[in-house]
């Protein structure tokens, strides 16, 4: 007997399905609808959209029929539906709605393509029908190049090697060519990125709105989403940048860091990072390759990104010590800027970083250009109230390394190195300069 899971590359969406009602009295009605969504492996959901002969039809009835094809063999499949309710909220709905969302943005048609429900049904059937099949070869095992992607994880030491490991391995082991890492600021609402891999630029402190596109709605559903056919002329950056909405301040100078993404992938996927329940970042890759990630991929990326966030939580107890990296001689002196209101830190005319990363770099130099401290210790910053860290899932080890990542991309004359369990050395070569507005 086939089942829903055996079948769900045909939800995809890369070929529309054929819903097929029929009202009152008996009288059919078919329609063309752009994607069936798999729900778990009893249930599909339906985007309710517009108040039409169909819908009219299935609140009559409570029954449908849908055609659905595999993409990649030609199988073709009729599901027997039975209406159960409408969802207006929650992670199905909301999930669905960023899949829609971004279909629209692509086509100009926002106010036209807006998700009004999801339609559950209940599937009571499934039919096999005659079709020329094509024999698809996979090029890899995903749950199997997953294992061994996650398994790499256990041979890291401090947090950036584990993230910078993990992104590699996903490159070698599953053919992602293109991945990030973004930790939650839950306080800014905001997403940060800490590790990206196979783009021109790092893009480390660049930011997401929290229900802000495929990675901001990850984070705020606690839901892995997923799309496969985005439009090739689609820029994915643009709208990251337009949805951050950083409004620059008059009186200090740009601070935007340039997000890292393709200009237009064709397929996206987001993982939510949730050890202990709880999300504290997002896993991201995309493609130009057109439904690149199926379900067989979100479930083997999700199993990874279960272990990651598992071993970013003890590598945020942990605080191993990392190699020390080499410090370059700087000619005269080092000018910083601090910007009170938001923690904002120059170096010379140069942004840097900004909010708790940023509150943190200026404590650390303010101490050393005042008693030439070098030392610190997490416990001492996670118990200072100045620095504004949340009582609970401070991810402060995500923003050391955020912070650590930026100072290297600034020329290196200040750095942060782990000099043991919990403790960092502030390395400066030049003298400070300090200026706070």
């Amino acid at each position: 007997m086939t089942t829903l899971d055996q079948i769900r590359n045909c939800l995809e969406g890369v070929i529309p399905a054929f819903l097929a009602t029929f009202d009152s009295d008996g009288t059919p009605n078919v329609s063309e609808i752009s994607q069936v969504h798999y729900v778990d492996p009893g249930r599909v959901a339906l985007s309710y959209q517009f108040f039409n002969k169909t819908r009219r039809n299935v609140l009559a009835t409570r029954m449908a029929s849908v055609i659905v094809i595999d993409p990649d063999t030609n199988a073709q499949f009729r599901l027997d539906l039975d209406y159960e309710e409408t969802q207006t909220s929650g992670a199905l709905f909301e999930a669905m709605r960023a899949k829609l969302a971004g279909i629209a943005s692509h086509s100009r048609m926002e106010g036209v393509f807006r998700l009004l429900g999801s339609d559950l049904y209940r599937v009571s059937g499934i039919e096999v029908l005659p079709s020329q099949r094509i024999e698809r070869v996979r090029p890899c095992n995903p749950l199997s190049a997953a294992r061994r992607a996650a398994a790499e994880l256990c041979a890291s030491a401090d947090m950036g090697t584990l993230l910078d490991r993990l992104l590699g391995a996903l490159d070698r082991q599953l053919g992602i060519t293109h991945s990030m890492v973004l930790m939650l600021d839950r306080g800014a609402g905001r997403l940060f990125t800490v590790a990206s891999h196979g783009y021109p630029t790092t893009g480390i402190g660049s930011e997401v709105g929290v229900g802000q596109g495929v990675i901001g709605v990850a984070a705020a559903e606690g839901v892995p989403i997923r799309i496969g056919h985005l439009a090739a002329d689609y820029s994915y950056s643009a709208a990251i940048r337009s949805a951050a909405g950083i409004v620059e301040d008059s009186g200090c100078p740009a601070t935007a860091i340039p997000y890292p993404g393709l200009e237009a992938p064709l397929s996206q996927i987001a993982l939510p990072l949730r050890p202990l329940g709880e999300t504290t970042g997002v896993l991201f890759a995309e493609s130009l390759e057109r439904n690149r990630f199926g379900y067989d991929d979100e479930d083997a990326l999700q199993l990874v990104a279960e272990s990651l966030g598992m071993r970013i939580l003890l590598a945020q107890n942990d605080g191993a010590e990392a190699e020390a990296p080499h410090v370059p001689g700087c000619a005269g002196s080092l000018r910083m800027r601090h910007y009170r209101f938001d923690s904002t830190v120059f170096i010379g005319d140069a942004y840097l970083i900004k909010g708790v990363a940023g509150a943190i770099l200026w404590k650390l130099v303010s101490e050393h250009a005042a008693t030439g401290r070098t030392e610190f210790t997490n416990r001492e910053l996670r118990l200072d109230l100045s620095l504004r860290l949340p009582a609970q899932s401070d991810n402060l080890e995500s923003r050391l390394l955020l912070l650590q990542r930026r100072l290297v991309e600034r020329g290196g004359c200040i750095q942060i190195v782990r000099s043991g369990r919990g403790r960092f050395r502030l390395q400066v070569a030049g003298k400070l300069e300090l200026e706070e507005i």
